[in-house]
């Protein structure tokens, strides 16, 4: 490891885990003390950052490249990005027409973080994909173009609990039969958290392979206030499925923010940075190399391209000093989590 269509520019799960970050991070923040001495957590809770062995006065960072095996030149920007210690981890849409050619890359370099984008949603008007599972096996998970659904929505009223299990399942084993145990899971579009039975599957395989999921810490109240806030299903259901959950969680997530010059993007960025509280936090992204290619497939080329540039800019890595901020990602998160 090295620690030194207009459908989806963002889901509706990375605007509201970006929301529930920012409110975690800073809501009225010279209340935050009391607020957690009210809710008789101050002195008993630590954060995750602070249970793996991380000081807990510090941001612990992980910037993390989703959507990688979608296309070619999102392949190339977190190749790049990855073996230059820019960022520090990624995952692959194993559904996808390039996920092989990526998942032979994380082969050749197994020191990197390479973790699965799990998909059940095929979001572009005209480039999409079914899923792994065949359509007479899993019916559910695909539309009437024999391809996973648009939308979220589409896939909680139509896919069945089973269905989304064994495609999850069928999608971490193609990378184990092309000889890659992955580093970690997490969820395309936030689907897996479009209902709870979903979550339930999607932890039950992350525990079952031992490979940690993208999850965050529902025992803070402020964070599952945050979710029920922006009207998403978490319920009491859901809440203890992830509270039960035994492998390591987040303190916080959020997504880069959108822009509509480069330089708003980089200031963006620097000030969700600024904002959040110490603990483990990722914060995830759409690299990707700018093309003809890439424009015919998403409306969010331009801020793709921009993230395929900020994280190697001067002023970004100036400014990640300057904030003393410690990065890690979900290899050390293991390391330090069976160590400990």
């Amino acid at each position: 490891m090295k620690v030194n269509s207009s459908l989806h520019p963002l889901t509706l799960f990375v605007c509201l885990v970006f929301m529930t970050a920012t409110a975690c991070s800073t809501t009225e923040s010279n209340d935050t003390e009391g607020a957690a001495t009210d809710s008789g957590q101050e002195e008993t809770t630590a954060t995750w950052a602070q249970k793996l062995g991380f000081p807990a006065d510090k941001i612990v960072l992980i910037l993390h490249a989703d959507d990688i095996g979608m296309c070619p030149e999102a392949n190339v920007s977190a190749k790049h990005y990855m073996e230059n210690d820019y960022i520090q981890s990624c995952a692959v849409m194993m559904p996808c027409p390039n996920a092989q050619d990526f998942i032979e890359w994380a082969k050749e370099h197994p020191d990197e973080d390479v973790g699965l984008h799990l998909t059940l949603t095929s979001e572009w008007k005209t480039y999409r994909w079914p899923g792994i599972t065949s359509a007479e096996d899993a019916p559910g998970l695909l539309d009437e173009e024999g391809k996973l659904w648009h939308e979220v929505i589409q896939v909680v009223q139509n896919a069945s609990p089973a269905e989304v299990e064994k495609e999850i399942r069928a999608q971490v084993q193609q990378a184990i039969d092309w000889g890659y145990q992955p580093d970690h899971i997490d969820t395309h579009m936030g689907t897996l958290y479009g209902s709870h039975l979903f979550t339930a599957a999607y932890l039950k395989v992350a525990e079952e392979y031992e490979i940690p999921a993208m999850v965050l810490d529902f025992e803070n109240p402020v964070v599952v206030q945050g979710f029920k806030d922006a009207g998403y299903p978490i319920n009491d259901q859901m809440i203890e499925i992830v509270n039960a959950y035994s492998l390591p969680k987040l303190d916080f997530f959020a997504s880069a923010p959108n822009a509509d010059t480069y330089a708003e993007k980089k200031a963006s960025f620097q000030a969700l940075v600024r904002s959040l509280q110490p603990g483990l936090t990722e914060i995830i992204f759409h690299p990707s190399e700018l093309t003809d290619n890439l424009k015919s497939i998403t409306n969010s080329w331009q801020q793709r391209s921009w993230e395929a540039q900020m994280f190697q800019d001067e002023d970004m890595i100036e400014f990640f000093k300057s904030e003393k901020i410690v990065f890690t990602n979900w290899k050390e998160i293991m390391k330090r989590f069976k160590a400990g």
